[in-house]
């Protein structure tokens, strides 16, 4: 069973019941043995990984896992002497011995199998390696499968492991488990890995990591190259985040991000962080009072608009960016689909929910969201200004414990 496609299959119990997913395989090389499969890294609802021991598998096959249903759920880490096969042996340079008795030729582990010995013990047996291609150049080299005895080691000389083929498996993960797994990656494994992510992705990881997780990353990230990521973060993560840095880094950042970015995050800078200032977004739909229902509709759709923020439109007077105009009112999304499309938006302003203002503190800022059942309620200046909205996911993340993301629920079994 090649581990590649093991990834993100269920592993399920006795009589069926599904307990998690597999994220990897874990083992510990030997010196002249194959690797022994120690177990499997299993995330298990919650997000939480936690280890299952290979003894405790009892089935491998058609896609599936099948345990003994007895597992601890104590968060996995990773000791001394173990490996990861996914995020550390695929992308490996090693060296394979030639059939024809020449020298051994130079390959990069792109996948790896394991498979079950007569004795019952689980072992890598193979691996699917591609050399360069002959004469360099574009394109992929030769692939081809070899058993593990023909990999006489890893290459010294070879230069830092390729994050390419361990990238690839991250593309697809959401926000959430993307920064779980970069978290959980070797230190000298992180480094490469971040280097191939995309900027935006990196920017989707950093929003849910803590502080202390978010400034190790951006120790891994030239200060050029960090400016762009803060480019693409939400601007109330950018600010908080800057916020956490010395103030000369933090200004030096400001200096090399885009100019319109760099201005929202200034703005929201200047308000203390636990004010509806501090909290808010400064990137609501913000339309004009002739504008249709069928023009809300379609901000509301668009791809990139957060679920919080793409529950209601807020009218204002122009210009219609924070900060806006005179602040006329909010539509709710709900209510702009009972209408007809060419209904203007200023017949449907819901005159019961005020703006708060930007000192408004996150505690009256929570009781207004409880109180009209509200994901999203309007910021406004001393000028009744629309500046920016908070959403209950910006309340929630400053009303739980910092640690939050990463606190275990009770130890136990299951």
């Amino acid at each position: 069973m090649f581990v590649g496609r093991l990834a993100g299959r269920g592993v399920f119990d006795p009589v069926g019941d599904q307990i998690g997913k597999v994220r990897d395989v874990l083992i510990v090389y030997r010196a002249t043995a194959a690797p022994r499969v120690v177990g499997l890294i299993v995330e298990i609802p919650g997000k939480r990984r936690v280890f299952v021991p290979i003894s405790r598998v009892t089935s491998i096959a058609s896609g599936q896992v099948i345990t003994t249903g007895l597992i601890n759920i104590r968060r996995f880490e990773q000791r001394r002497g173990e490996t990861r096969m996914i995020a550390e042996m695929i992308g490996m340079r090693v060296d394979v011995a030639s059939d024809s008795g020449a020298a051994p030729v130079r390959a990069t582990v792109e996948d790896a199998a394991i498979e079950r010995t007569r004795a019952g013990e689980w072992v890598v047996s193979e691996l699917f390696v591609r050399s360069p291609k002959a004469g360099g150049g574009f394109g992929r080299g030769p692939a081809r499968t070899v058993r593990w005895s023909q990999v006489e080691r890893p290459s010294e000389d070879a230069g830092p492991q390729s994050a390419e083929l361990l990238v690839q498996t991250l593309v697809d993960l959401k926000p959430a488990d993307l920064a779980t797994t970069l978290l959980e990656l070797p230190q000298a494994r992180m480094a490469p890995v971040l280097e191939e992510l995309a900027d935006d992705r990196v920017a989707d990881a950093l929003e849910e990591m803590s502080e202390t997780d978010q400034i190790a990353i951006l120790a891994l990230i030239p200060s050029g190259r960090t400016a762009d990521v803060l480019d693409r973060m939400e601007p109330d993560d950018a600010a908080d985040l800057i916020s956490a840095l010395p103030a000369a880094q933090g200004a030096e950042l400001l200096d090399l991000m885009e100019p319109e970015e760099a201005e929202d995050v200034r703005r929201l800078l200047e308000y203390e962080f636990d004010t509806a200032g501090g909290l808010m977004s400064p990137t609501p739909i913000v339309l004009a009072a002739e504008s249709s229902v069928a023009e809300g509709l379609a901000m509301i759709r668009r791809a990139e608009i957060p679920p919080a923020m793409a529950s209601a439109v807020y009218v204002t007077h122009p210009p219609y960016e924070t900060p806006s105009g005179e602040y006329l009112g909010m539509v709710h999304f709900q209510r702009m689909l009972r209408f007809p499309p060419h209904e203007r938006l200023s017949a449907l302003l819901d005159a019961e929910i005020e703006a708060v203002p930007v000192t408004a503190s996150a505690a009256e800022v929570s009781r207004r969201l409880a109180s009209y059942d509200l994901v999203a309620l309007p910021v406004v200046d001393d000028q009744d200004r629309l500046v920016g909205v908070v959403t209950v996911d910006d309340v929630l993340d400053h009303l739980l414990p910092d640690d939050w993301r990463h606190a275990d629920d009770e130890e136990g079994r299951t």
